[in-house]
Formats: structure tokens, C-alpha cells, sequence
């Protein structure tokens, strides 16, 4: 009897951490071969979107030119993240300075 509920305690366990997984996951973009991936995501008013260099030797950079922004002084290494909160609705579109053939949209929702 004691293995079983050890085994009910185990299963439920697993079943409410997937369940809760997968929210802050939504939120990340994935840079790997030169590509955002999503290369449009869209997220809710206030919340922190995340992109994570998973390059094996490239740097690259989350560069939002058409809200008349400088191009990011520091790169993003392999293993090096970005992330940046996004307070008002819209689409925001983002390119990669050193690559401007890699493209992505924010779309924001209220």
C-alpha cells in the first residue's frame, strides 16, 4: 500500500509540473542557423519576451531599428540571452544587426 501511494504522489507530481509547464516557455524566441524561431511570436501587454542565442560559435544581435533605436552595442554570444518587457500594444518588428536578413515580429495584445 505504501508503494502505491508513493507512486500517486509521484504521478501527481509530474502531472501538475506539465501542467503549469509550458507558460514562460511560450515566451522565448530561439536564435540557431541565422533564424528567430518563432520568427513571429505574439505575446500580451507586460510581458517579458526572452531570446537566447543557441548558436555554436555566431553572435548575433535584437535590434528593434524601427522604433529608432541604436543598434545593441552588445552582442549576443552563444549562450548569451536578451530580454526585454513590452508595455504597450502593437507590432514590433526586429532584425539581427550583424545579419539583417534575419527578421522577427513582436506582435503585442492587449
Amino acid at each position: 500500500m505504501k508503494h502505491r501511494s508513493l507512486l500517486l504522489v509521484f504521478m501527481l507530481a509530474i502531472f501538475v509540473h506539465t501542467a503549469n509547464a509550458g507558460g514562460d516557455d511560450d515566451l522565448i524566441v530561439v536564435i540557431k542557423d541565422f533564424k528567430f524561431v518563432p520568427p513571429e511570436i505574439t505575446i500580451k501587454k507586460g510581458q517579458i519576451l526572452r531570446w537566447e542565442n543557441r548558436e555554436k560559435r555566431q553572435y548575433h544581435s535584437v535590434w528593434f531599428e524601427m522604433l529608432d533605436e541604436e543598434e545593441p552595442e552588445d552582442y549576443l554570444f552563444p549562450d548569451d540571452s536578451y530580454e526585454r518587457e513590452f508595455t504597450q500594444a502593437g507590432s514590433f518588428p526586429y532584425r539581427c544587426g550583424p545579419h539583417p536578413e534575419m527578421t522577427g515580429i513582436v506582435l503585442v495584445t492587449d
